[in-house]
């Protein structure tokens, strides 16, 4: 008869991956991406196992990739000898998930690399950040299961045969390189943010420039026109046939000094 800690982590909900073994039962809760995963974070759900030297009991409430190349393997003969080659095959066939989702995420991260010079660095930044997303949830959800696996498999239980226990540890190491893999991917990832990043901060610094640029050079324009264009007596020119292009020349030469200071202050 299954234990009631089978039951009891079903409703309970539990998330965190982990394998224990209660009242001669291994009690499972090990997470998986959908069937029709799409790098969404709310496409990782949860499968709930208990096994012992004779009975597999399994819950699931979507469809889930592992469990499908499980099935698929088994119809075409590769079926397992013992409870725990079941666990075993299940088990690696959920590091082959995850390493290849660890290459499509490769793939992906390669061609927003490849297009970072011509694509819009918004675009980029968005993309990343989904692709983080899904690869932090999804190694903060499995990383946990091979450290409960190694503490279970230093104690086995009875009904483990050696060759078993042997699997079911190479299993573990396979999944845990698989981890490796998706840590590493992490950090590339976080690179290329930060180089988007520094890139969107120098688009924005050149754009305060030509800004401060522009403001440099209507500057004198703004003051003249300011100051001229007040209604009162002694404004300077105002009989003068030449006023105008006195004036002109006036705010040409305000105007040139200020672009010989700017670009001297550029070169210091």
């Amino acid at each position: 008869m299954v234990p009631d800690a089978f039951y009891n982590a079903m409703i309970e909900g539990a998330r965190a991956s982990r394998i224990e073994y209660v009242d001669g039962f291994l009690i499972g809760v090990i997470n998986d991406v959908v069937y029709d995963f799409a790098f969404e974070s709310s496409n990782i759900s949860t499968l709930w196992i208990a096994a012992d030297a004779r009975l597999v009991v399994t819950a699931r409430r979507s469809a889930l990739r592992s469990v499908d190349r499980l099935r698929a393997s088994v119809s075409a003969g590769d079926a397992p000898s013992t409870t725990t080659e079941l666990v075993v095959h299940l088990l690696r066939d959920q590091a082959d998930v995850l390493v290849g989702i660890a290459r499509q995420a490769t793939g992906k991260v390669d061609e927003i690399e490849d297009s970072l010079h011509a694509e819009r660095l918004d675009l980029n930044r968005v993309r990343l950040g989904s692709l983080r997303r899904v690869l932090v949830r999804l190694q903060r959800l499995l990383a946990p299961e091979p450290a409960a696996l190694f503490r279970m498999l230093n104690r086995p239980p009875g009904w483990m045969s050696e060759q078993d226990v042997q699997d079911l540890r190479q299993s573990t190491e396979e999944f845990s390189a698989a981890i490796r893999d998706v840590a590493t991917l992490l950090e590339r990832i976080k690179l290329l943010q930060e180089e988007v990043a520094s890139r969107v901060a120098e688009q924005s610094n050149r754009l305060l420039l030509l800004l401060s640029v522009v403001t440099v050079l209507g500057l004198p324009f703004t003051v003249v026109s300011g100051l001229f264009g007040m209604n009162v007596g002694g404004i300077p020119f105002n009989e003068d046939k030449h006023g105008f292009w006195i004036v002109v020349g006036l705010v040409a030469a305000c105007t040139a000094t200020a672009i010989w200071l700017m670009f001297r202050w550029r070169r210091k």
